[in-house]
C-alpha cells in the first residue's frame, strides 16, 4: 500500500459535521482524497471538518441537504456536478436514531427514521449511480442493532437491516464497472450516537470483552480499507467492526 492509496480520489461522506462521519472524513483525506463534507443541521461542525482537511493538503467543500428529502439530494448532487464535478468514494454515513414502544408508534418516528436511515442511503446512491467513476466505492452503514435489537429499536433496527440488502444488490448491479458496494456494521461508538445515550454506555462496554465501545477512528479505519484499491475484491460483504460485542 502507498502512504496515500487515495490520491486522486475524490469522497463523499453523509453526515460529516460530526463524529464517525468527521473521522471517516479525515481519515480519507489523510490518504489523499478530496472530500465533499456533506451535512444537514451541523453546519459549523460542517465548516471545521472542511477546515481540517484544507489543513492537512486537500480540498474540501461543504454541502447541506436533508437525505430524506429526493429533491434535496438532487441538488447537492447538482453541486457536486459543479464542483468538484467528479466522484469517487460514497459514504452513506449519516443516521439518526430513535424508536419507542410499538403501542407509541408516531407517524413522525416513521418518516425521521426510514426517511434518514433507508431512503436517504437508496436517494445519495441513485444520484451517485451514473456518476461514479469506474473503481469507484459506495460504502454503506447499519449497526448491530440489525443483528440484535433491543426493544423500542424496530424501527431503527429494520431499516439498518434493510440497508445491507441494498448493499448485496447494489453489488451485483455495479460490479461490471468494478465498482464495490460494502457495508460497514459498527457497535456502540463514541464519538457518535452514544454519546447521546449515556445510560447505555455501561451496557455496550460489557457487551465487548474489551470492556469499552468503539473509537470513532476505528471505524474510519476500516471505511479506509473498503475505500482502498486493496479492497478491490470485496463486495457485497457486512464488516462487523464492534469489539466481538455479543449485543
Amino acid at each position: 500500500m502507498t502512504d496515500k492509496p487515495l490520491t486522486g480520489k475524490v469522497a463523499l461522506i453523509t453526515g460529516a459535521g460530526r463524529g464517525i462521519g468527521r473521522e471517516i472524513a479525515l481519515r480519507l483525506a489523510r490518504d489523499g482524497a478530496d472530500v465533499i463534507v456533506h451535512y444537514a443541521s451541523s453546519r459549523a461542525g460542517a465548516e471545521e471538518t472542511a477546515a481540517a482537511i484544507t489543513a492537512l493538503g486537500r480540498r474540501a467543500v461543504a454541502y447541506r441537504a436533508d437525505i430524506a428529502r429526493r429533491e434535496e439530494v438532487a441538488a447537492l448532487f447538482a453541486e457536486i456536478d459543479r464542483d468538484p464535478g467528479v466522484l469517487d468514494i460514497v459514504v452513506n454515513n449519516s443516521g439518526v436514531s430513535g424508536g419507542g414502544a410499538l403501542a407509541d408508534l408516531r407517524d413522525e418516528d416513521v418518516a425521521t427514521i426510514f426517511g434518514i436511515n433507508l431512503f436517504g442511503p437508496l436517494y445519495v446512491a441513485s444520484e451517485a449511480a451514473g456518476r461514479l467513476r469506474d473503481n469507484g466505492r459506495i460504502i454503506n452503514f447499519s449497526s448491530t442493532l440489525a443483528k440484535y435489537p433491543l426493544a423500542g429499536a424496530g424501527l431503527y433496527s429494520a431499516a439498518k437491516r434493510a440497508v445491507e440488502s441494498f448493499t448485496e444488490s447494489w453489488a451485483r448491479e455495479l460490479g461490471a464497472r468494478g465498482i464495490t458496494v460494502n457495508t460497514v456494521i459498527p457497535g456502540a461508538t463514541s464519538p457518535g450516537m452514544m454519546d447521546n445515550s449515556p445510560g447505555y454506555r455501561a451496557y455496550f462496554e460489557n457487551a465487548s470483552p474489551f470492556k469499552r465501545i468503539g473509537r470513532a477512528e476505528e471505524i474510519a479505519a476500516v471505511v479506509a480499507f473498503l475505500a482502498s484499491p486493496e479492497a478491490s475484491w470485496v463486495s457485497g460483504t457486512h464488516v462487523l467492526a464492534n469489539g466481538a460485542a455479543n449485543t
